[in-house]
Formats: C-alpha cells, sequence, structure tokens
C-alpha cells in the first residue's frame, strides 16, 4: 500500500491539469492493489469530476462511505453536477466552513429553487471579501434576485431596480431585466436586453462562436417580452432569426420553440400547433426547468389540448392533479388545474352558460380554491359582485369554523383576502375592506413567517385611516413587527411613525424619525407656480369661486337646441315649421281651448267644471273627493218592486 501510495502522490506532483486520464489510470491501478486505499479513490474522483464524468464520480462516493467523509467537498460538487441539488445542499449544509463550499451550498440551493438561502449565502461572501470573486457573486446575486422576483418574494431580493453597475457587464444587465420582466416592467427590461447584447457583442476576448451562443437566450427572452407587450409582429420576425439547434442548453430551446409558435402566424391551426409543441425537446434532469416554468408549461400543454377539442382528456388529466392534493391549497399547481378543468367542462361557451356547467363541480368540491375563484371571476364579468361577494364570505366562513391550522392559513391567504377587499371596495363597503385587513394581519403576525409583505404594509394603512384608538394600535402593531423584521425599511418606518404618534408618541426615538426624509426633500422638485399656472386653484382662487357662484340671469341663459321628435311620435299632418299644439296629448274636453256646441254640450261643460252643481245618477253617488262608489241596487222580492 506503501508503494502504491508513493507512486500514486509522485504522479499526482508530476501532474498538469491536461491529464486527468493519465491520473485516474493510476489510481484504478492503486485501487486494484488496495480497495481501501482512501487517497487513491480521493485522486480518482477528482480525476473524474475534472473530466466532466460526475454520474461516474457519484458511484464510487456511493461505493466507498469513508471517501465521502474526506471529499466531501467534491461528493457535494459532483451531487450537484450530477443535478441531485437537493442532496447536494444535505452534504454541504453543516460544512461550509470554507469558501469554496459556501459557493458549492449556494449554487445548490439555487438549483434546488432555495432562493433566499442562496442570496443569503450570496451577501456573506460579499461581506467576507475575496480575490477575483466580487464579479461572480454579483452576476449570481442578480439571478437569485430574478428568481425572487417570479416566485412572488420580490421583497426579499436584495435589489428591486437595476443599477449604474448592472449596465457594465452583459451578464449582470441580462440578470436585471430579468427582474424587471419578472416585475411587469417590460419596457425597462426590453432597454436590458438590447444593452446586454450590445455588450456581449462589443466583447474582444470572446469569440464569435462564443458571443452567439451568450446572445441567443438573450433574444430567445426578447420574443417574449414583444409578446407581453403586444408587439406580435416583432415577436415573430424575431423569432424567425433563432436558429434553434444552435442553442446548447435543451430547457431554453424548448422555450424557444413554444414561444415561436405563440408568436408566429403561420401556426394559427391548432392542430399543427399542438404537434410543434409535442415535439419540443424534453431537457435533461441537469438541465430542467424550475418548478414554475414547468407549471406554466404543463398550462400551455392543456391549453393547446383545448383548442385541439380534447376536452375530455383536459378534464381527467387536470382532475387527477386536484385529487393527488389535499384541499383547500394556495399551490399554483393545483389551482391553475382547477382553472382549466372549469375551462374543459365550459367547452368554450358564454360565462352565464358557464356558470350553470361549472357550479355543480363546486357541489362536489366545495374546497377547490382554483374553481371558487373561476366561479368568482365569472360572477364579476357578468357583473354580479353580490353573489361573487356572497360566494368568498361562506368559504371563509366555513374554514374559520373548521379551525384546521392549513385551512386557516388558506383562509388569510393574501390572494383570496385581496380579491374579497376588492369586492368590497367596488360595492364601496370600506369598513368591511379594513376588518378584513386587519383580520389577516392580526393572523400573520402572530406566525413565525407572513406570506406577503404587501399584506401587512396595506392592512397597517388601511387601520391608519381610522381614528379608533384599537385600530391605530392595531397598526402601530403591524408596522412595529415589520420593523423588527427589517430596521431599514421606509414603509415599516413611517407607518411606525404614523401610528405611535397619535396614540403613544414616547415610544418614538429620534433617531426613528430623523430617519424618515424630510418634507421639503420630497417636494423639492414640485413647481408650486407651475401647477397653479397648469389650473391647481390656490385656497384664495377656491374662496373666491365658491363666493360668486350665483345662477346667471334668465335673460343670459343661453337657449337650449330644440330636441329632435322621432317620426314615430309625430302626427299624420305635421308639416315641417309650424308650431305643434302643446295641449295634443290632452282629452278634446280638457284643453283650455275647448267650446262645446249646442245645448246639451254646454250642460255637460257646465256639470264637469270644478264648483259646479253635483248630479246624482242612477246608480251612482258622488264621493266629496270627486271619485264615484257604485250604489248597491236592492235586489226584487216577493213584496213587488222597489
Amino acid at each position: 500500500m506503501a508503494a502504491s501510495t508513493k507512486s500514486l502522490t509522485t504522479l499526482l506532483a508530476q501532474s498538469s491539469l491536461d491529464d486527468h486520464d493519465e491520473i485516474l489510470k493510476s489510481a484504478n491501478a492503486a485501487i486494484k492493489k488496495s480497495k481501501s486505499d482512501l487517497e487513491a479513490q480521493h485522486a480518482k474522483v477528482v480525476a473524474l469530476l475534472k473530466l466532466d464524468r460526475f454520474e461516474d464520480a457519484i458511484k464510487v462516493f456511493e461505493a466507498a462511505p469513508a471517501v465521502q467523509e474526506k471529499a466531501r467537498f467534491e461528493y457535494a460538487y459532483a451531487l450537484y453536477k450530477s443535478g441531485d441539488a437537493a442532496k447536494a445542499v444535505e452534504v454541504a449544509e453543516g460544512h461550509a466552513s470554507t469558501r469554496g463550499m459556501k459557493h458549492v451550498l449556494a449554487q445548490a440551493a439555487y438549483r434546488s429553487e432555495n432562493f433566499e438561502h442562496a442570496g443569503k449565502i450570496y451577501r456573506e461572501l460579499a461581506k467576507q471579501g475575496g480575490q477575483d470573486e466580487e464579479y461572480d457573486i454579483r452576476i449570481n446575486s442578480g439571478a437569485v434576485d430574478a428568481q425572487l422576483e417570479w416566485i412572488g418574494l420580490g421583497e426579499l431580493a436584495e435589489k428591486k431596480k437595476p443599477t449604474r453597475e448592472d449596465m457594465e457587464a452583459f451578464e449582470t444587465a441580462y440578470n436585471a431585466a430579468c427582474g424587471s420582466i419578472s416585475r411587469g416592467e417590460f419596457a425597462q427590461g426590453e432597454v436590458l436586453l438590447k444593452r446586454a447584447k450590445d455588450l456581449c457583442s462589443a466583447l474582444s476576448d470572446m469569440s464569435e462562436a462564443e458571443k452567439q451562443a451568450e446572445i441567443l437566450p438573450i433574444t430567445v427572452q426578447q420574443v417574449y417580452v414583444y409578446a407581453q407587450m403586444g408587439k406580435f409582429e416583432e415577436a415573430e420576425k424575431l423569432a424567425t432569426t433563432i436558429p434553434l439547434t444552435e442553442i446548447k442548453e435543451l430547457s431554453t430551446r424548448y422555450v424557444a420553440q413554444i414561444n415561436a409558435i405563440a408568436a408566429s402566424k403561420e401556426h394559427s391551426n391548432p392542430y399543427q400547433s399542438h404537434r410543434l409543441f409535442h415535439v419540443s425537446p424534453t431537457p435533461p434532469k441537469t438541465d430542467e426547468h424550475f418548478s414554475y416554468q414547468i407549471n406554466i408549461l404543463r398550462q400551455d400543454g392543456y391549453v393547446m389540448d383545448l383548442l385541439s377539442q380534447k376536452v375530455a382528456g383536459v378534464a381527467n388529466s387536470t382532475l387527477k392533479v386536484i385529487s393527488a392534493s389535499p384541499t383547500p391549497t394556495t399551490s399554483p399547481v393545483v389551482n391553475a388545474a382547477a382553472v382549466l378543468n372549469a375551462a374543459a367542462h365550459a367547452r368554450n361557451v358564454s360565462e352565464k352558460a358557464a356558470l350553470k356547467e361549472i357550479i355543480p363541480l363546486l357541489e362536489k368540491r366545495p374546497s377547490d380554491v382554483g374553481l371558487l375563484l373561476t366561479i368568482t371571476n365569472l360572477y364579476i364579468l357578468t357583473n354580479n359582485h353580490a353573489a361573487a361577494t356572497h360566494l368568498l364570505e361562506t368559504f371563509f366562513n366555513r374554514l374559520e369554523q373548521s379551525g384546521n391550522s392549513s385551512d386557516l392559513d388558506v383562509r388569510h391567504a393574501p390572494g383570496l383576502v385581496a380579491t374579497l377587499v376588492t369586492l368590497y371596495a367596488h360595492q364601496g363597503r370600506p369598513s368591511h375592506s379594513k376588518t378584513e385587513l386587519a383580520k389577516a394581519a392580526t393572523y400573520w403576525r402572530h406566525k413565525s413567517k407572513a406570506p406577503s409583505k404587501a399584506l401587512m404594509v396595506a392592512a397597517g394603512t388601511a387601520l391608519l385611516e381610522s381614528q379608533n384608538q384599537d385600530s391605530l394600535q392595531a397598526a402601530g402593531d403591524i408596522f412595529g413587527s415589520l420593523f423588527e423584521q427589517d430596521n431599514t425599511d421606509r414603509a415599516a418606518i413611517a407607518g411606525l411613525v404614523a401610528g405611535y404618534s397619535l396614540i403613544d408618541p414616547s415610544k418614538l426615538s429620534p433617531d426613528l424619525e430623523s430617519s424618515l426624509p424630510e418634507a421639503s426633500r420630497l417636494v423639492a422638485d414640485i413647481d408650486a407656480a407651475a401647477l397653479e399656472a397648469a389650473g391647481v386653484p390656490s385656497l384664495a382662487a377656491q374662496a373666491e369661486t365658491s363666493a360668486t357662484k350665483k345662477r346667471p340671469a334668465a335673460d343670459k341663459l343661453v337657449p337650449e337646441k330644440a330636441k329632435k321628435i322621432r317620426k314615430s311620435r309625430m302626427p299624420k299632418d305635421f308639416v315641417e315649421g309650424k308650431k305643434m299644439d302643446a295641449e295634443r296629448w290632452l282629452p278634446m274636453k280638457d284643453r283650455t281651448y275647448y267650446r262645446p256646441k249646442g245645448k246639451k254640450g254646454k250642460k255637460k261643460m257646465e256639470a264637469s267644471t270644478q264648483g259646479g252643481p253635483v248630479v246624482e245618477e242612477k246608480g251612482e253617488a258622488k264621493q266629496a273627493g270627486g271619485g264615484t262608489v257604485k250604489a248597491k241596487k236592492k235586489g226584487k222580492g216577493k213584496g213587488g218592486k222597489w
């Protein structure tokens, strides 16, 4: 064993970075003589990693657990590169004392979609500093921020807006563009993507082939941005310039092909699009899409099936996804499947007809959040906001009564709360909105981690509008908890100052108030004179306007234009320009100019005049009010006539 170890050590000392095959041969020879030779096994896994034979390196580690302990860094790296990022995190987690292991842990956490953990590690590495690593850390941190935005955790991102240093390299510009796109800022994303392309094209230390490989993913992203901005002609034209077969990463190639289908007018035939969609290459395990991308791609597949009239297949497939998960849930995968399941049952009918088809499904699946929101949306589209509100309120009450922890998490989910609050606002019920927001904020304040900072800020802001002491105290508590999480958060500081200044100013420290920007600074760029000249009235002008608001004199009134009368309302003897009789709608006897002819007519006229003599006619009796009642006639009897 000593001889084999010595010969291997000599070989490693004499080797260069290009002869890993020789190292591997020597290590295999040493292991053949002694399977317990840890040095030889360590050398073997390093050589395999250098040769990009990650699966073979994993086999060596699995066959010799002792090597896993000796070469933990190499083991974690091999797991990460072979596509098992979750296990790589487990291996590296408790042994991330070295800078190299921290890098592996951050990369593995990113790949396993634990973006928050990855961002924390990169911040630690940035604080520690390191030679020639600042640039790489900045690139990776930008990628983490973009991913946090995509999954709805943008409040955890380190940077919310692109900075000047992001414009210095194409990688950072591209990551900044992705961050903007994920926030829906497509115009800014378009500018940043063009900047990334220009920076890459200007590089002198890269070959044209290398530049093309970097530019292709940027172009794929541009097609998506153009489509989202409604620039379909630009999207289609750009998509035709992308050589799909030259895109090395199959995950990117897959997205590029689907974007090309969506942007192309040639693929308007749903059956042709369906065929092209399903012949797209499937990425390997080491190049898989992230889960939120897989969910979107799965939805695209269902939509293609619906357009191809495969409604029964979509209904069955989506029901399997729904049934496999406990309900209620806020999982986007399950709820998106529920929406598409409802679409399959509706079969492309109008909103009211769709409600008749879908409401019976809710009776079978009363805790299906996706189905509930679909019906809520259909009620809103048919202008039945009261029914939509009642539906959500009933659902919330049922979850509250269950008392189950997971049910209560769903009941206070930010998206559902926001939907009900929006419905209340539409119906002019601000007090209900405040109550709902306060209830949700109170619930999440007692949890270890709130799902949305935006929900807490909205609740605190709504409560601040109230003059109620309890509401103001609750607002102060909400912003206080946000301040404890991040003492640099300006929204938390402003809310804290606004809340406690009304209920307990003694809790406010001078440092807290001074951390807010001065009012003069906030209005420094406002030109009051220009605003007034543009039409903003001053207080004096408002008082003068209020004092001089009088009804104009009758002789100064502008005569109204004569209204046109429809032909159907005109009399048969109508003559253009002739003044029409204003009393033409009254019976002739009621018109002021009516004069009866003859004795009978005059007598009848006198009888109908107000204040004239009352004449009782046979069978009738006049009432004081001018109306009449029938007089009951006495029936004939044996006594003769009445």
